[in-house]
């Protein structure tokens, strides 16, 4: 009877494989993991009815509201709007575009508090752009509106850039095979190159949506954060932690990263969806 050999790894061609395994198990650990552990315990510790509590508290839910729909409202908007700029920098050569490929990036390094300062003394009632909105009934600062244009200003790179290189990747050869088949541009547009870049503007958008729905620095500033219209989720968390309330401060933090990971992971599916009927075309 012949002895079952043990089943060994196949070896890598490139070397350090357990070390580099070690190593990212480890950051992430001590990264992502421990700090959510430590989150989840911390809200934990108000039990099951405590932590009820402040989930249904009419603030609280009033604040994730604005947190949420305003983040999406402003991801929707970067996703299309992102994707034209892309198109742009990537499909058109003309004077300045790489000064505009660089401003793209400023939301990047930008400090948000300054974004923050800047937008609001644009769009304040009393400025002239914020005035001339305003006569015409549709004040954006100290409004869920300012909060949407904040989030469109530090979510627009993650589009442009997850865009950017697919985009640049297209054959062309595709563009002119459906010209020569009888395709007009704009049938060329939204049946060729549109379906193929799909996958990746929504990855912009989830990265987008990520980053907005954390934002606190370029918000409080433009918001007004008036509760129940204009009070976003993580300064009520920094209010809570002002006042030493850090399980309810981590309650509400825990009650926004299930929303976002199941917003996410929805996201997530519809990309590997939009990935396999991309694959049968």
């Amino acid at each position: 009877m012949a002895l079952a050999l043990p089943l060994k790894r196949k070896p890598s061609i490139l070397p350090g494989y357990g070390v580099t395994l070690g190593f990212t198990l480890t950051y992430l650990s001590l990264i992502v993991l421990v700090p959510l552990a430590a989150l989840a315990l911390k809200a934990g510790s108000l039990g099951f009815g405590g932590f009820l509590q402040v989930a249904t508290d009419a603030r609280v839910l009033a604040a994730l509201r604005v947190s949420f729909t305003t983040a999406f409202i402003a991801a929707l908007i970067n996703a299309v709007f992102g994707l034209i700029v892309a198109w742009v920098l990537v499909r058109y050569d003309f004077p300045g575009r790489k000064l505009i490929d660089a401003v793209v990036d400023l939301p990047f390094a930008l400090p948000t508090a300054v974004a923050g300062i800047a937008l609001t003394a644009i769009y304040a009632p009393n400025d002239v752009i914020g005035g001339w909105f305003a006569n015409l009934g549709f004040q954006i600062a100290y409004t869920p509106r300012g909060i949407v244009v904040a989030l469109v200003f530090i979510g627009l790179p993650f589009v442009v850039r997850t865009v950017e290189p697919v985009l640049a990747e297209i054959d062309r050869e595709l563009e002119e095979a459906a010209a020569t088949l009888g395709a007009r541009r704009w049938q060329t547009v939204f049946r060729v190159v549109l379906p193929l870049v799909v996958p990746a503007v929504m990855t912009g958008f989830a990265l987008a949506l990520a980053r907005a729905i954390g934002e606190y620095g370029s918000v409080i500033f433009i918001a007004g954060n008036i509760p129940y219209v204009s009070e976003i989720a993580p300064l009520l968390i920094v209010t809570k932690l002002e006042g030493f309330d850090y399980a309810g401060a981590t309650a509400i933090a825990a009650i926004m990263l299930i929303i976002a990971f199941l917003m996410l992971f929805a996201i997530n599916l519809l990309q590997a969806w939009a990935r396999r009927r991309m694959g049968q075309v």
